[in-house]
């Protein structure tokens, strides 16, 4: 599986998890509101914090209906449209320049999500480090070879998709020059169920695409993050708001500052414990591998010069003789010297 960095941070196996906190549309198009989440965001260890980028023209006819989370979350489409809400929500260029500059200060990288062709423009301009594309684009292969040729590390979201579509998005990115990318299991529905997180998809994309891959969470609790990255998540994204009582389509489905802190460090304590593929000894291990291990002791006086049988040998604690499968190696040996009953064998003790 290939790696790749993003800023400072090297994505992959073997790296910690690379933790996106979704800021979203949770500005509510305010400057302030923006840099008080890139606060929490640094703040509670994480990576990178995200953002939205579009141009409300661009991504929805006027006549577009609200999907029936937004309906319950901001009221219907007589209250509000769509278009309308999103309108509301565009973030400026001064406030992208604004926010990147202010994610330097803060030691966190800056992320967003184009969803229009001048949107993924203006990130390449501003030279972001990475290009995240939401699940809502995963079929739009035109946008997406225009993301391929755009020479940044792609995050690609996955809700809403079959397996042949996902397939045939990483493969219009790697046709388009991506050579660095990875693929997000997601559930697109909001807030999602635990019984559809399918994280194992997240080893049928690594296993399809040699990629690293990750879990957009959706879902409330802490079962999916210790979980995902327990199998081997190397990104993990999560939304969060300042407060769940905000306004706006997306707060309710969020964490709040706390919940983002302990969600950051049930990753960083879930990684720990997964820990390597490696089987070995662990130094903690290495006192009672030889105290509550076993090795070959004589269970009776054994003469030097006499020849060592089954009946003469056992296996007892602790592990300071020949190791247990060497028994055959013994039985039919000499003894060296007197071994006296119940003493654990050493090498140097017989002729084999």
């Amino acid at each position: 599986m290939f790696e790749f960095e993003i800023g400072r941070h090297r994505v992959g196996q073997g790296n910690p998890v690379f933790f996106i906190a979704e800021a979203g549309v949770n500005h509510n198009g305010s400057l302030d509101l923006a840099k008080q989440l890139v606060d929490v965001a640094s703040d509670a260890g994480a990576d990178a914090v995200k953002f939205q980028s579009f141009h409300a023209e661009e991504i929805a006819t006027k006549m577009a209906p609200k999907s029936t989370y937004h309906q319950e979350t901001t009221g219907g489409d007589e209250v509000e449209s769509w278009f309308d809400m999103l309108k509301r929500q565009e973030m400026s260029r001064e406030m992208h320049e604004e926010l990147i500059g202010y994610c330097s200060k803060r030691n966190i990288i800056f992320a967003s999500t184009p969803y229009d062709l001048k949107s993924l423009r203006l990130l390449c301009d501003l030279d972001v480090s990475v290009i995240k594309i939401a699940s809502t684009d995963t079929n739009n292969l035109p946008f997406l070879r225009h993301v391929g040729t755009a020479g940044k590390p792609i995050i690609l979201s996955s809700a809403m998709a079959t397996m042949e579509e996902v397939s045939e998005a990483v493969e219009t990115i790697k046709h388009a020059g991506s050579k660095h990318f990875a693929v997000m299991q997601c559930t697109g529905n909001y807030p999602a169920d635990l019984q559809n997180s399918n994280l194992n998809v997240m080893h049928s994309y690594r296993e399809a695409f040699g990629c690293p891959v990750g879990y957009s969470d959706h879902t409330a609790g802490i079962v999916n993050p210790i979980a995902a990255t327990a199998m081997g998540a190397n990104i993990y994204e999560k939304h969060f708001t300042l407060s769940r009582d905000l306004p706006g389509p997306d707060h309710r489905m969020s964490i709040e500052p706390e919940e983002l802190r302990e969600t950051i460090a049930l990753v960083r304590r879930a990684q720990i414990v997964a820990g390597s593929a490696e089987k070995q000894v662990v130094p903690e291990e290495l006192e009672n591998r030889i105290k509550l291990r076993k090795s070959i002791v004589s269970r009776e006086h054994i003469k030097v010069g006499q020849c060592i049988n089954a009946d003469m040998i056992c296996v007892k604690r602790p592990a300071t003789g020949m190791l247990p499968r060497l028994f055959d190696t013994v039985v039919g040996s000499v003894a060296l010297v007197d071994i006296p009953a119940d003493t654990p064998i050493t090498q140097d003790m017989i002729d084999a």
